[in-house]
């Protein structure tokens, strides 16, 4: 067994033996050091703690460490009380040196500053701590459903992993556990001052009826050496608690940061030497005051003005080595060079897939200042690998000064496809449609979904998340909207070099099932004609071997890239359903009324496959009846599928794919026979 895995019930046990049997008083004396020493131990790791998370553990040893103090002052009681009037040392060394020459001896001093630590304790710094426990835990939970959603958009969006997005849930989940057992253990330390309090005056009171009663001390005797045992046991556990509650309330109330808390204090409070000029100032114009302590206020005045003259001209020097760092020698003139024949090396060729964006977003694309959001491409990019089934073109950034400053646009082909608004260093809180309130701030929409949404400061992010709002960084924005137009525009990224790099990655596996397809039976452009096709109806093409299978299987009778996408799409039905309907055998469908399925089929034999022979009031009123049909679907929290004869499918996919992007239009040959079709609506009944 783990030696670290018996202290706690070691610790535990002793602490409850401490209640019962008598200890020595040189016993004492090492379980009282301990407890100081523990004590200024849990305030350091405090004090250098990044993250309150950091220190998981603060509830349990501020229990434990209530519970040893409240053990040591039950010990020491039976010591005070049975050995007390043998003389000061009785209950051991520490105690007496608390007693006698920290207070000097002296017990009406003793009441007194024990009286003003106890108070300080309970009504100040317990108090304070307990209170910003109690609402960062009320603020933690109420937070959760924010952060939980902000997890699993960036993890919609391929920003993070799934171990990754794990992570993070039980990290937002330890959080709100870890301030609601602060909550819990501050009631524990307020309740060891009141009792430190008692158990003092038992201590005086009991001891001194002791000393006159059985051991025939008089009065003045008694009182002294008894009020100078309590006084010394009390303090000796009242500064070892005190030291503990300042710890509770610097990890409480300390926000989040890359600094432990020394480092933030310097930082912030000695950044700017203007506020040390005034303050040196109004401290020397205090110093002159008559009647005041000249020395002490004029030399405060004078270490805070040399502190800020230091603390500016370090500023100036660095501000002076940066800017001759970036200054570039002047380039010698040179003779201007002839004009040059135009050659094909002018020719620019057109990037695939291009981001551009204003200066002001250049920090989040510079490698050199951070750049998150190349990382974040890059995870894109593979995520999109991992369910489409092709490596995507690279997206090459740069900047265009034409734009807005936090404007961005994406370009395919040259073309550009969506643009929008990204604020570096802002959050933007993103209303799913379930939010509790308003947000101060640029009102503006989700350029990826268009939904509504805020441009918050990032002090408000919290407070947005705990309203239900989805809170994203300006990085995040522009990531996925990008994601959303690679995945919308993936029948046009897969391009012949795609296409071949995909071949020649199966053919390391397959190698006799590529070369038995192309260019034998089929030329590459059918093929790539045919997963263009699946691409453009939302059907992933991972499964290349089914894929290769089923052309080879009919290339021999149609080489129609259309014929063949049917075929393909008839083998990869399953997968096409579960894509669809992820864990369950009943599908929840829509189908064509009788008459309206026997007109359109008319249609399609009167026009051919086509249909552009379809009447325009039956077409429109076709799509007016389904758009109502697939609002009905998605009120239900259905996925709109339509359902069709396998004749019809491929005419109604394309006719309604532009009206209603989001309905999926499958044919009765795609449905494996294990599942089971419940009929939502009728269109055209």
């Amino acid at each position: 067994m783990n030696s670290r895995a018996l202290a706690a019930p070691i610790i535990i046990i002793m602490m409850l033996s401490m209640m019962v049997l008598p200890l020595p008083a040189f016993v004492l004396d090492i379980f009282f050091s301990f407890n100081i020493a523990l004590s200024v131990i849990v305030l350091l790791t405090s004090l250098y703690t990044i993250k309150p998370l950091d220190f998981m553990a603060f509830p349990t040893v501020l229990l434990v460490s209530t519970m040893l103090r409240l053990s040591l002052n039950v010990a020491s009681t039976r010591v005070v009380l049975t050995e007390g009037h043998t003389g000061p040392d009785a209950a051991g060394k520490v105690v007496e040196a608390f007693g006698h020459f920290l207070i000097g001896g002296n017990y009406t001093v003793g009441i007194v500053v024990f009286v003003i630590l106890t108070i300080i304790n309970f009504t100040g710094v317990t108090k304070g701590a307990g209170r910003i426990a109690e609402v960062g835990a009320r603020f933690a939970l109420d937070a959760m459903p924010g952060k939980q959603m902000a997890i699993d958009a960036d993890l919609n969006a391929g920003l993070i992993v799934e171990a990754e997005a794990r992570r993070r849930r039980t990290e937002v989940a330890q959080e709100a556990e870890f301030y609601g057992a602060m909550d819990g253990a501050s009631k524990y330390v307020r309740g060891d001052a009141v009792a430190g309090i008692i158990v003092t005056v038992i201590n005086v009171i009991g001891g001194f009826m002791v000393g006159m009663i059985q051991h025939d001390m008089a009065f003045d005797a008694a009182i002294k050496t008894y009020t100078l045992l309590a006084i010394g046991d009390g303090l000796v556990a009242q500064i070892p608690s005190l030291i503990i509650s300042t710890a509770a309330g610097v990890v409480v109330s300390r926000v989040a940061s890359d600094l432990d808390i020394g480092s933030q204090l310097v930082n912030q409070l000695f950044a700017k030497p203007q506020v040390l000029y005034i303050t040196a100032g109004i401290i020397g114009g205090m110093g002159l005051i008559p009647g005041m302590p000249h020395v002490a206020f004029l030399l405060l005045a004078g270490i805070m003005a040399g502190t800020a003259y230091a603390i500016s001209k370090r500023a100036s020097e660095a501000a002076l080595v940066a800017a001759s760092g970036d200054a570039a020698p002047a380039p010698a003139p040179t003779a201007a060079a002839e004009s040059e024949e135009a050659t094909l090396q002018d020719v620019v060729p057109v990037d695939t897939l291009g981001l551009e964006v204003g200066y002001r977003l250049i920090p989040l694309v510079d490698k050199q200042q951070g750049g998150e959001l190349l990382k974040r491409i890059k995870g894109i990019r593979k995520k999109f690998a991992q369910e489409v089934g092709f490596l995507a073109p690279p997206v090459h950034i740069r900047d265009n000064l034409e734009l807005k400053p936090t404007g961005y646009r994406i370009t395919l082909k040259g073309v550009e496809v969506g643009s929008g608004e990204s604020i570096a260093g802002s959050f933007l809180a993103i209303n799913p449609g379930m939010v509790s309130g308003t947000l101060p701030g640029p009102v503006t929409s989700d350029p990826a979904f268009g939904l509504p949404a805020t441009w918050i400061d990032a002090s408000l992010r919290e407070q947005a998340q705990a309203m239900g709002y989805t809170v994203v960084d300006a990085g995040t924005v522009v990531a996925t909207h990008l994601n959303h137009l690679i995945t919308s525009h993936a029948a046009e990224l897969l391009g012949r070099q795609e296409l071949q790099q995909l071949l020649d990655h199966l053919t390391k596996e397959s190698p006799k099932l590529v070369e038995d397809l192309i260019p034998k039976m089929l030329p590459l452009g059918t093929l790539q004609k045919v997963l263009q096709n699946l691409l453009n109806e939302g059907v992933h093409i991972r499964d290349m071997r089914t894929i290769i299978e089923t052309i080879a299987e009919h290339a021999a009778m149609t080489t129609e890239s259309n014929e063949l996408t049917a075929l393909v799409r008839i083998a990869l039905g399953r997968a096409i359903v579960q894509q669809l309907f992820p864990g369950t055998n009943e599908l929840a469908v829509m189908t064509l009324d009788n008459r309206l399925e026997r007109l359109l089929l008319q249609a399609l034999q009167a026009s051919g496959p086509d249909g552009a022979g379809i009447e325009p009031g039956l077409a429109d009123s076709l799509a007016q009846q389904t758009e109502q049909a697939t609002r009905q679907q998605e009120q239900m929290g259905l996925t709109p599928v339509l359902l069709v004869p396998a004749q019809l499918r491929p005419l109604l996919a394309r006719f309604l794919r532009r009206a209603i992007p989001q309905l999926k239009v499958l044919s009765h040959s795609e449905i494996p026979d294990s599942k089971t079709i419940k009929v939502t609506s009728l269109v055209g009944a």
